[in-house]
């Protein structure tokens, strides 16, 4: 305990340290911090689904799927994930985490090698340490350096993982020729599309289908739920091979709790919203060029968004904080990224655009983050 005490005084005198800051709902901030894109977490039809299920079927699902939460309403989700990601079959798991935990260790033999993006989420990098397997890692979207990295693994069993719009900056990984490395390797691809479902690619299909790689018999896609898809939860999407393969082995599958049959009912009816949602697409983008010019125009060092994340370069980790702490004092919340949370070790604001908000209440934030910058 003593040495957990000196740890937390040095993450505070480096400006690391994290509080829970409880969310309340009547503080009227405006949101540029959540994951909701698409503005579909309170939708009334998202919410009355929920609703219904919740009083068909309780609060929890009460078991794992395999012993007694496996309900219709995951299957419905499952089959409506399929066929927007343009994939074969689809398994949902209660977290986005838990997903890729499960289908990094699914898809390689313990045999096998992983080669990582340096930039990945930090579900995806520990979902290889926990794998047990040899894990490599390549220089950040470097086609190049995931080349060499192959070419010196010889004939093992491969996994090559990464993100399709990275978490942090927002940037799109060059997926074509990622695929095309791994395939001339033999090596499976998997994509966690998480900040590209729902904004990018056929009716929000995501970064995958949008590359033209749905359904391709060496690539695996995850996402979380709670994005765009504004509920919670987690899905793989793959070959049907490969679903059936985690049912039967995977543990973050087999020995968790099923996701809320309410959650998975309120999913499935923002998914069918979300295909139809071609105008809120259009509006995160234009959103996110617009925020890019308007602090770029300010002298602001500013990442460029391939979906909604606009990334803010700040001058350390202290006065990013600060800065958050400015902006949420001016009713505007933004996220405040602090190393471990950001791979090249810089902190930044991030903001996740959100197409739920007024045009009016945009342009203040913006404002407000011109006006507190440091």
């Amino acid at each position: 305990m003593q040495r957990l005490d000196h740890r937390a005084r040095l993450r505070e005198q480096a400006g690391l340290a994290r509080h829970l800051s409880p969310r309340d709902t009547s503080s009227g901030l405006i949101d540029l911090a959540g994951n909701d894109y698409l503005g579909l977490a309170n939708h009334p039809d998202v919410v009355a689904a929920a609703s219904k299920a919740l009083t068909e079927y309780g609060l929890g699902a009460t078991g794992s799927r395999l012993v007694r939460g496996s309900t219709d309403e995951h299957t419905a989700l499952e089959a409506a994930l399929a066929n927007l990601l343009h994939q074969p079959a689809a398994l949902v798991y209660s977290s986005g985490y838990l997903a890729n935990l499960g289908a990094i260790t699914g898809a390689v033999p313990p045999r096998g090698v992983i080669v990582v993006d340096s930039h990945a989420h930090a579900s995806l990098h520990d979902g290889c340490r926990l794998s047990g397997r040899e894990t490599k890692v390549f220089t950040h979207a470097d086609v190049d350096a995931l080349r060499a990295t192959l070419a010196d693994l010889g004939d093992w069993p491969i996994l090559v993982v990464t993100e399709s719009v990275f978490s942090v900056d927002g940037d799109l990984a060059p997926l074509i020729d990622l695929h095309t490395a791994c395939r001339e390797a033999g090596a499976v691809l998997l994509v966690d599309d998480a900040h590209a479902l729902g904004l990018l690619g056929p009716s929000g299909a995501g970064a995958v289908a949008d590359a033209g790689l749905a359904d391709e018999p060496d690539v695996v896609v995850t996402a979380t739920l709670s994005k765009s898809v504004g509920a919670a939860g987690g899905v793989v999407a793959g070959p049907s091979a490969f679903i059936d393969h985690l049912v039967n082995t995977g543990r973050t599958f087999v020995y968790d709790t099923a996701l809320p049959p309410a959650v998975a009912a309120g999913a499935s009816q923002s998914v069918e919203i979300l295909r139809a949602s071609n105008d809120l697409r259009a509006l995160v983008k234009s959103r996110a060029t617009h925020a890019v010019a308007v602090l770029r125009g300010e002298g602001l060092d500013v990442s460029e968004p391939a979906a909604g994340i606009v990334s803010v370069i700040a001058p350390d980790a202290a006065s990013a904080l600060a800065w958050s702490l400015a902006c949420r004092s001016r009713g505007v919340a933004v996220g405040c990224f602090r190393p471990p949370s950001t791979p090249d070790h810089r902190s930044r604001l991030r903001l996740t655009i959100n197409a739920g908000i007024s045009a009016s209440d945009f342009e203040k934030a913006l404002a407000v983050i011109v006006e507190t910058a440091p």
